[in-house]
């Protein structure tokens, strides 16, 4: 089957509102290749942050940051892209207009496409992909690589699919080690914006009592209930569709959010509704520059700010109700 590549070149300070724009036009499925990334994963102080890096992956921080989206290849699709171009085109003139703030740079913002055969590139993506100790306890391991647990590690074994998320960026690692630190045994957890449900997946292993994913992302959801069933924590943990908490009856001890900033205070006020007295909501996929942003939505919504942590440009942010 032939597939329509979309790639937007962009900076670091840039791919956010990228990614927000194409979920503007209803484009949620989305890939994020940051140099930066790796370039932090080099600068860290413990082994098992970089141990996972081969030459290719290396000879890849030369490349540019971009985000990519695919379309199965249709004449409706291939009309997607003149959508694309005209939405990033209106991006470049908010960032030249100062919407952004002076001195933002989101580089080019040029839109390249090209229509590919899906053997070409399903699967290419798995080379990079490699077993990862993403906090103090827990391990990300895809089904297709061998892992000797000699240290008594949580193995989260995972295919993330046609869906986001392998465990390995910052944001998802800020999340895990704040669930590390705040979940205690037998809370109830309920993860906004599942993704592959590795959140999810690690709360269960931190011995939460029960866990609710949700994604508005029908794909998404699918892949998170494969993992789940995969790491055998379905007894204690589902995912289901649904749009950040609308129509969800759940009281959490609590809520974790991988999402963008602009969603974060979105779903602040709900969260406190979600959340028991003294839960936490814990939330990433923000921006260091939109961090006091955040926060001081946050603090509005009568949330008690307990630990911003920082990571590669990235914050994750502990919230008490």
């Amino acid at each position: 089957m032939k597939y329509i590549e979309i790639n937007i070149e962009t900076e670091s300070q840039g791919i956010e509102a990228v990614v927000s724009e194409l979920m503007n036009l209803g484009i949620t499925d989305t890939v994020v290749e940051d140099p930066r990334d790796i370039e932090d994963l080099m600068d860290k102080k413990q082994t098992y942050d970089w141990d996972y890096l081969d030459d290719e992956i290396i000879e890849k921080m030369k490349d540019k940051p971009k985000v990519t989206v695919y379309f199965e290849d249709t004449e409706e699709n291939r009309g997607r892209i003149r959508e694309i171009e005209l939405a990033m085109a209106g991006l470049k003139a908010k960032v030249q207009a100062g919407d952004y703030g002076q001195g933002m740079d989101f580089g080019t913002l040029q839109v390249i496409s090209k229509v590919d055969d899906d053997a070409q590139w399903k699967d290419k993506w798995k080379e990079y992909f490699k077993p990862s100790k993403i906090s103090e306890r827990i391990v990300v391991k895809p089904t297709w690589e061998p892992y000797e647990n000699r240290q008594g590690n949580l193995v989260i074994e995972i295919d993330p699919g046609m869906a986001f998320g392998t465990g390995t960026h910052e944001t998802t690692s800020l999340c895990v080690k704040m669930l590390e630190s705040y979940q205690k045994e037998g809370d109830k957890v309920l993860d906004v914006g599942c993704g592959s449900g590795i959140l999810s997946i690690a709360a269960a292993l931190l011995s939460a009592e029960d866990v609710l994913g949700i994604d508005i992302d029908p794909v998404a959801v699918e892949v998170a209930a494969e993992n789940i069933a995969l790491n055998k924590v379905g007894a204690c943990c589902k995912a289901q569709y649904g749009d950040l908490t609308k129509g969800v009856d759940y009281q959490a001890d609590i809520i974790v959010a991988n999402l963008m900033a602009d969603l974060v205070m979105m779903l602040a006020e709900d969260a406190a509704k979600h959340l028991v007295k003294g839960g936490y909501f814990i939330s990433s996929g923000i921006l260091v520059e939109k961090e006091l942003q955040v926060v001081e939505h946050l603090r509005k919504k009568g949330f008690a700010i307990m630990e911003v942590r920082e990571d590669g440009g990235w914050c994750c942010i502990v919230a008490k109700a």
